[in-house]
């Protein structure tokens, strides 16, 4: 065998005990410490007294949310008035028992404007009214509810509509209306832009009284 290799093998072996060697007592040291004092070492930790930088917030990186508007109060629109070659503000108006087939055709109306070209300002649904039939029996006065009626209604408020494509917007509008469905057809009005919002009767008698109370105070 070459003497080099040998010098090295034998190298190799006393490093390879001194690292046992050196093993053992460090295992011995630490167990010895662990059974003399567990508390010691328990308490020993100093890295709570230590400062951390800010690391575990992540408050700093979200980004800050916009305030949130407060929602306008709707304004009327100015109405705009008819001309010589143009209507106004016009409010076709579909009503119905059947919401399914009032809102199919407020669309359709709405897709024939726009292939038209005519400028639809809105296209709402106004509060859905209830109506009670009511009946009488036979033998007594006492009456009682036979049917609830709900008419709902929806509005394609139109704008600047020329007056002679008009008739053949109303003729195509009237030989595709579906039974059941009321179609009218008039100019916009301030009432009708009131009829929107729907009537909170507690509410103006709230107020009523509060406008009584101010008056009545002493100035």
């Amino acid at each position: 065998m070459n003497p080099i290799f040998r010098k090295l093998q034998a190298s190799f072996i006393l490093h390879s005990r001194a690292l046992d060697q050196a093993a053992l007592l460090l295992r011995a040291s630490v167990s010895v410490q662990l059974i003399q004092g567990p508390l010691t070492f328990a308490n020993e930790r100093q890295y709570r007294t230590m400062p951390t930088h800010g690391i575990g917030r992540y408050k700093h990186s979200i980004p800050k949310e916009a305030p949130k508007k407060k929602k306008e109060r709707l304004q009327m629109k100015p109405i705009k008035m008819a001309t010589d070659t143009e209507y106004g503000t016009l409010n076709v108006k579909v009503s119905g028992y059947d919401m399914i087939l009032v809102e199919h055709y407020s669309q359709y109306i709405h897709n024939l404007c726009n292939r038209l070209g005519v400028k639809v300002a809105e296209s709402y649904a106004l509060p859905t009214k209830t109506m009670e039939v009511m009946v009488m029996a036979e033998q007594g006065t006492k009456m009682y509810i036979d049917a609830i009626l709900k008419t709902h209604e929806r509005i394609v408020q139109l704008s600047q509509l020329n007056a002679t494509l008009c008739p053949i917007f109303m003729e195509v509008l009237l030989k595709n209306q579906p039974e059941g469905v009321q179609l009218s057809v008039k100019q916009h009005t301030e009432a009708d832009y009131l009829d929107r919002f729907k009537a909170r009767p507690e509410l103006a008698g709230l107020m009523a009284q509060k406008l009584l109370k101010g008056k009545a105070l002493p100035s």
